[in-house]
């Protein structure tokens, strides 16, 4: 006889414990908790950042939500995942100047960028989505994009051999719900974090940047001053910090006629019209074409847009951009041909080429 079951008896015997005579007891086995996942933040970064107390980071979430990223049966076809539309070569954009879905249908938008979206709290172009969790679900669901109904997702990976064993390690349950495909998929996208650049390294003093790169630099950073004699571009009024965004909505005078109201469409106020996210100028050399519609095909073209041909009557056009000139009483910003050269050698100094080719964000079916 073993001592555990001469302990039962001797407790069945003296009532402690109710028990049939021939009754065995099964070893209770705690369910084996998820391990907490440990950001690496650059500390040239903020160091402060908020995840939501019902989804907490930890390894075995991230795995599964990278699994998910990459996995086609999101799509309605099988053919398409939200790695399609954010290649991680293209620093998580897809190269177009609109997002095409599963019908080869273009978005009325281009694929932003997913890096450091650790920090930011109101996504996509308009601000439509205030969590990761929440964002997730729109393009799954949208009919332009994948569109495939979360519940119809949640029955192909539940039949799939690869998705109940991570699901349990990740949440506890091998069943597939439609909330935790949101939150692993929110958790992978949380470590996407970008902060390798030749500009970070000359942050942290451990590289120098070249004479042009650093006036592009202080040319990109300046609000023009030109009565006390301080020429700049005006970017870091939208694109500043080490984020190198502000995480504003701005309208940045692309059209008289308004063609997407933007955040508008979301809040119903006329005033927001035109208004738009200032994205992230990290890896903006990887990210072409630009602004929320892809018009501009070069960073030349787009510097030319604020030199040369902003819209100054388009609606609630940022007084941000209106009152940038480099001349007194000037109109335009009047940067030189020689300024714009320095500027875009900068904004090279931004491509982070490790976060291209972590092994930690590459689609895990190659």
């Amino acid at each position: 006889m073993t001592l555990q079951r001469y302990l039962l008896l001797i407790a069945c015997a003296t009532g402690v414990l109710a028990c049939s005579p021939d009754e065995e007891t099964t070893p209770t086995v705690a369910a084996e908790e998820p391990t907490p996942y440990s950001f690496s933040i650059p500390n040239t970064f903020p160091q402060s950042f908020q995840v939501p107390a019902d989804n907490p980071t930890t390894v075995e979430g991230v795995e599964l939500g990278r699994f998910l990223f990459y996995e086609k049966k999101l799509s309605g076809n099988n053919t398409m995942s939200c790695g399609s539309c954010h290649q991680q070569d293209k620093a998580f954009t897809d190269g177009k100047a609109l997002a095409v879905g599963i019908q080869g249908k273009d978005h009325r938008r281009s694929a932003m960028s997913l890096a450091n979206l650790l920090w930011v709290s109101q996504l996509n172009w308009d601000g439509s989505a205030t969590s990761l969790e929440e964002q997730a679900r729109v393009p799954i669901e949208n009919e332009v994009e994948l569109h495939q109904s979360l519940a119809g997702a949640v029955q192909k990976l539940q039949v799939a051999e690869l998705y109940p064993p991570l699901f349990k390690k990740a949440f506890g349950s091998e069943t597939v719900t439609e909330e935790n495909l949101l939150k692993a998929l929110a958790q992978f996208q949380r470590t996407l974090i970008s902060g390798n650049s030749r500009y970070d390294r000359y942050l942290q003093k451990k590289e120098e940047l070249t004479p042009d790169e650093l006036e592009g630099m202080k040319l990109f950073l300046t609000h023009p001053e030109p009565g006390q004699g301080l020429r700049g571009a005006n970017c870091g009024d939208c694109h500043g910090g080490t984020l190198l965004s502000l995480q504003t909505f701005h309208n940045n005078g692309l059209d008289v006629e308004l063609k997407d109201n933007g955040m508008g469409d979301i809040t119903g106020n006329p005033r927001h019209n035109g208004l738009f996210r200032a994205p992230s100028m990290r890896n903006i050399a990887l990210t072409a074409p630009y602004m929320h519609d892809g018009r501009f095909k070069t960073l030349e073209e787009v510097l030319d847009h604020y030199n040369d041909h902003m819209q100054y009557g388009s609606p609630n056009i940022s007084p941000l951009i209106v009152e940038a000139s480099n001349e007194v009483g000037g109109k335009t910003l009047q940067i030189t041909e020689e300024e714009k050269r320095k500027i875009i050698a900068f904004l090279h100094t931004l491509t982070d080429t490790t976060f291209i080719k972590d092994k930690r964000f590459s689609d895990p079916f190659k």
